[in-house]
């Protein structure tokens, strides 16, 4: 006697998932030990960091006692240069973080990333690496509102090219650069509405981005003028330039060799 259907809807879902139990893997502890180091990961992150942070202040004030009476000093006196020095070096460290993500994110699209084992979280780092090196942008530019060396005002610092008193065409090169990696950055987040197509044609914004971001820093940088500045801008330039001959000459050669394996044997 046939079911009827509402009932036979209602078995088959069940008889399915029987199935799918049986045929479905067993986990072993080695495997629920990787989970759980998994998802303990980032608080073990965090309680390294914190650690090593301790642990750095501590020897600081071992081997520089007087350290931290002079920081104060430096912050309370009329001409102090806490702003300049912390607006250059978080400068260096966004720069560093957006040439990671290009980096990462050439490696992603071809056969680089198969060679390393954390392959699959290579989109991740090219993400927040993005993110981190966006807000220390912000943080540098920010920053330039409180040092005594320039006289920015929050418009000149927010509007591109409307700053006069320091290298105003480079320094609005810059700012420009800021906006592209923000359009960029926000893209992840509403790929799901724009759709794939506008996704990728704005991701390649990237690499104008990162070119004005590279040459904001080469020819308005205060350290350009320095050995090593130069090397860190040029080694820059050198890998990016160099991974992205390799993303267009592989698959050339890829196809190629399978045009002429695909060819049909001439006989005499």
């Amino acid at each position: 006697m046939a079911l009827p259907p509402t009932e036979r809807q209602t078995r088959q879902p069940a008889l399915y998932q029987d199935t799918q139990l049986a045929s479905a893997p067993k986990r072993s502890a080695l495997d629920e030990i990787e989970d759980l180091a998994l998802s303990a990961a980032p608080y073990i992150t965090f309680i390294l960091m914190f650690a090593l942070l301790v642990c750095g202040a501590i020897v600081t004030a071992i081997v520089r006692p007087d350290w931290l009476s002079a920081l104060i000093t430096s912050i309370a006196s009329p001409d102090h240069k806490m702003y300049w020095y912390a607006s250059r070096s978080s400068s260096f460290v966004a720069l560093v973080l957006l040439w990671l993500s290009m980096v990462l994110g050439l490696a992603i699209t071809n056969k680089l990333a198969q060679a390393w084992p954390g392959g699959p979280t290579l989109n991740d780092l090219h993400e927040y690496t993005s993110l981190l090196g966006l807000g220390f942008s912000a943080v540098h530019a920010l920053l330039l509102l409180g040092a005594q060396y320039t006289t920015f005002t929050l418009t000149q610092v927010l509007v591109p090219f409307t700053s006069t008193n320091y290298q105003p065409f480079w320094v609005g090169i810059g700012q420009i650069g800021l906006y592209a990696t923000l359009l960029v950055t926000l893209s992840f987040y509403v790929r799901r509405w724009i759709g794939y197509r506008t996704w990728r044609v704005l991701h390649y914004l990237s690499f104008g981005a990162f070119l004005m971001a590279l040459a904001h820093s080469l020819f308005s940088g205060s350290d350009s003028t320095t050995v090593w500045a130069r090397d860190i801008y040029w080694g820059m330039a050198t890998t990016v330039l160099g991974l992205c001959a390799y993303r267009m000459l592989i698959p050339r050669r890829q196809s190629a060799a399978m045009a002429e394996a695909s060819q049909p044997l001439t006989t005499r």
